[in-house]
């Protein structure tokens, strides 16, 4: 295949990796161009991390900032008639999914020359780009809105990370993050290409869990897609290098009061629909604006998946559920609990097939709002 690079997908500009970049000349999101992927001969078991998948990577990282991110247990449990596999994305070392994208991202800009990066985040992308940069001898500073859970704001500050709280919606710290981008590196991972390279491990991860097949249907829920983008870089790369014939079915689970991808799916689009956004309990998923909406959409498209929108009701209840399971999900997570139910029962998901329900975090990130629940 012809040499990696930063490719911005509408125009077809390219650019080269060997420098940091987190937008094009225009200020569009990128992507990296494809690669080949990886056999089950790559994989490099003397790792007990989510770098033991480092040769499907498109840079070499001779010094990865790491702290044993992935291998994150695959429990399988009983749901009804189903036995659903849960992905519990809360081993990782900063309890979120987070951290499969931050170790690579920070890892290769930090071998780019980088010592100073900026992020915006409403709690686990920010806690987990202040502990890498703490492990990786980095500085971080951190916008986050005002009303960000206190716990992920601790959790920020204990790293080290200068926090700046920023009043508004969600939106107003992406913009602000873009404004101050001039004097330290923006390190955004819903806009740096390398954090997907991270992410997409899980799909990887989600293979050889299943020794080396693909289930028939992931769930999971998206804010601004990582995950889903994630998953279909990984089995895209897998059926590229001929270790699978099939992609499985993805499933996209956000919460009805703030639904951006799930509105444009649903209209047959790519471009974003109005949809009311109003305060969500599930508030790790709460993007109006998903940068990489088409993408996302047109990701769970190409895997014959779907997308779901759950009310408050239906995520609450599937947190209480899970719980009884001895799982306690952050209540973002339950939101895939939730969609998975509703799949169920619209007979989109069979109990013959096999199906993996990512945990993105740990209920224990929301001990505030699940204490109230059970006041």
């Amino acid at each position: 295949m012809k040499e990696s690079m930063y490719i911005e997908p509408v125009s077809g500009q390219t650019y080269a990796l060997n420098s940091p970049r987190w937008c094009s000349d225009d200020r569009k999101p990128l992507l990296i161009t494809p690669q080949r992927g990886i056999s089950r001969d790559d994989i490099d078991r003397t790792l007990r991390s989510q770098w033991r998948y480092r040769a499907s990577l498109p840079v070499e990282v001779a010094r990865p900032i790491s702290m044993g991110e992935g291998c994150t247990p695959l429990v399988q449990k009983e749901w009804g008639e189903h036995r659903p596999y849960f992905k519990l994305e809360w081993f990782n070392p900063t309890s979120s999914f987070k951290d499969r994208g931050t170790t690579v991202m920070l890892s290769v800009l930090r071998q780019q020359g980088v010592q100073a990066v900026l992020e915006d985040s409403s709690g686990n992308g920010g806690a987990s780009v202040s502990a890498y940069g703490a492990a990786g001898g980095m500085r971080v500073k951190i916008l986050a809105p005002s009303f960000a859970s206190p716990p992920k704001i601790a959790q920020m500050r204990a790293y080290g990370a200068e926090v700046q709280l920023v009043d508004g919606p969600r939106q107003e710290c992406e913009n602000e993050a873009v404004r101050q981008s001039a004097s330290i590196f923006y390190s955004s991972h819903n806009w740096q290409p390398f954090f997907l390279e991270g992410t997409k491990t899980i799909g990887y991860e989600i293979w050889e869990d299943l020794n080396f097949k693909v289930p028939d249907n992931i769930v999971m829920p998206a804010g601004a897609g990582s995950n889903v983008l994630g998953c279909y870089l990984a089995f895209s790369e897998l059926m590229r290098a001929g270790q699978i014939r099939k992609m499985p079915r993805l499933f996209v689970c956000q919460p009805l009061n703030c639904s951006p991808i799930d509105a444009s799916f649903q209209a047959g689009v790519t471009t974003p629909v109005a949809r009311e956004v109003r305060k969500t309990i599930s508030e790790g998923t709460a993007i109006a604006n998903p940068l990489r909406l088409k993408e996302v959409v047109t990701a769970v498209r190409e895997s014959g998946g779907s997308t779901l929108a759950l009310e408050e009701e239906a995520i609450v209840a599937a947190l209480r559920r899970t719980a009884l399971l001895g799982l306690l999900p952050e209540l973002t997570s339950s939101t895939a609990v939730a969609g998975f139910e509703r799949l169920i029962q619209a007979g989109s998901i069979k109990a013959s097939e096999e199906t993996v329900v990512i945990l993105s975090g740990t209920g224990i990130k929301n001990a505030g709002a699940i204490s109230e629940l059970y006041a």
